[in-house]
Formats: structure tokens, C-alpha cells, sequence
């Protein structure tokens, strides 16, 4: 594990597109595993600006989702697949028909979790994995329980998370009460993963998940399992590690 701690989201932010163009220079049809929420979009940005300078291209790439609202329509502007086109999608040239993103519509779950779940073993690995995490500890929507699943799956978002993800509704009834998503071992098993987490607000579950104990409860916390991760905070993200613990401090990147 490396964490990298940078004064502000602006220089993390060029840090995570230098790293993910690295990636893709050295394998063009890179497999990316995607993220939604607040967290990536900064990322998302500097990679449209990147590819509109015409320093990267997407075409080989493929690039499959984390996780998708169950119920809300595709349309829907806070749908994952809506998020996923505005703020990344519609910019840049990926192919149609390397984007993947459970279907949250699907007219019988079962099908469709068994569906993304045999996509994923037929890709294997991913090449890289972008990840946040909740300020309760889950990483897509796997949430804290006693026991966490492997494959893709449904789950029930817990009050935590309908609490936090309620700044995208007008009103947290608003918010669906079930998702689709990744499983904590595909997620485990990517190649490389690119984590990052910004403010305040994470600074606890940063803490709980990368120097706490390994527990389902925080889901998060078994990355510190996973043999080549890059950590990505912030000065606020960071501010309850124990520095003298981690393997790789940098206070300001120049891009």
C-alpha cells in the first residue's frame, strides 16, 4: 500500500488522471472498474480535459460500474448511468459497447445480478479499480454486516448511506432503498486499485479502514488485504493517520 496526502483536492485530483493515463499508456485496452458519488468527479474532469488536449484516448478501454440504484430510471438524473454519462461518458471516446453498468431495471433481479456477476468472471480480472468509500465503511454498496458477499448482489442501503446520498435527492425518502453492485471479491481481486477519499467527513473512516482492524463492519478495511493499492487523500482526509505509519508521505505534488 502507498498513500499519497496532498494539500488539495485540485493536486490529487491531476495526481489520480497522471496515474490512471500511466495505466492505460502501458496497456491501451485497460479493463477500469468505475465509481460514482462526489468523490471521482474531480478525477473525471481532468481526464476529459486530458483527452480533449488529445493526450489520451479511450477507445480500447472498457470500463465496468460498481454499483446501480435499484427502481430509479436510467434517465433519472441521479441514476448511476445517468451520473456516469454527464460527467464522464458523453466526453470522451469510449466505445458503447465497452461501458458496463448493472441494470437496475431489470425485470427480474436474480437474472441480472447472475448476469453481471458471469461478466465479471468471463473479463477476470480488472486491470484497475476506482474506489471511494462511504463514511460508514462501505466500498460500492457493500455495507457493513456481519457477513460480506463475494460476487454481485443486492443489498439494502443502510439509513447511513440513504442519509449521506440524500444531498442528491430533494428529500432522503427520495433515495432508493436498494442497489445492485460489485462484490467485495471482485473488487479484491483487480490488478492494481486507485483509492481516494476527500474531506473532513472521511477523515474517521480513512482512519478505521486503512489503520483499524480488518472486520466486516467496515468493509473497507480489508484493502488493507489488497497487494497494490494507491491511496489518494487529501490534508482533511488524512488528518487522523498515524503519519509514522504510513509508507509514502508527499505534502504537494507538481503536475
Amino acid at each position: 500500500m502507498k498513500i499519497k496526502i496532498f494539500e488539495t483536492a485540485e493536486q490529487l485530483n491531476q495526481y489520480a488522471a497522471y496515474f490512471v493515463l500511466q495505466q492505460i499508456n502501458i496497456k491501451p485496452n485497460l479493463k477500469m472498474g468505475m465509481a460514482t458519488g462526489r468523490t471521482p468527479i474531480g478525477l473525471y474532469e481532468e481526464l476529459i480535459k486530458q483527452h480533449q488536449s488529445g493526450v489520451v484516448s479511450f477507445k480500447q478501454v472498457s470500463m465496468y460500474n460498481l454499483d446501480e440504484y435499484i427502481g430509479l430510471p436510467k434517465e433519472h438524473n441521479q441514476s448511476f448511468y445517468s451520473f456516469m454519462q454527464k460527467n464522464l461518458y458523453n466526453s470522451i471516446d469510449v466505445k458503447e459497447n465497452n461501458l458496463h453498468i448493472p441494470n437496475g431495471n431489470a425485470v427480474n433481479m436474480d437474472d441480472e445480478v447472475s448476469r453481471y456477476d458471469q461478466l465479471l468472471n468471463q473479463v477476470g480480472q480488472l486491470d484497475l479499480q476506482i474506489l471511494g468509500i462511504g463514511t460508514n465503511g462501505h466500498i460500492g454498496f457493500n455495507e457493513p454486516d456481519q457477513h460480506l458477499i463475494g460476487g454481485t448482489h443486492v443489498v439494502e442501503l443502510t439509513n447511513e448511506t440513504k442519509q449521506a446520498n440524500s444531498k442528491d435527492f430533494e428529500k432522503v425518502e427520495d433515495v432508493p432503498s436498494y442497489a445492485i453492485t460489485m462484490g467485495v471479491r471482485d473488487i479484491m481481486r483487480s490488478k492494481k486499485i486507485l483509492f481516494i477519499a476527500l474531506g473532513k467527513d472521511k477523515a474517521e473512516i480513512v482512519k478505521e479502514a486503512f489503520q483499524g482492524n480488518i472486520s466486516t463492519w467496515c468493509p473497507g478495511s480489508f484493502l488493507q488485504l489488497h497487494p497494490n493499492i494507491m491511496v489518494l487523500l487529501d490534508k482533511e482526509a488524512s488528518s487522523l493517520l498515524d503519519t509514522k505509519e504510513i509508507s509514502l508521505l508527499e505534502k504537494s505534488v507538481i503536475y
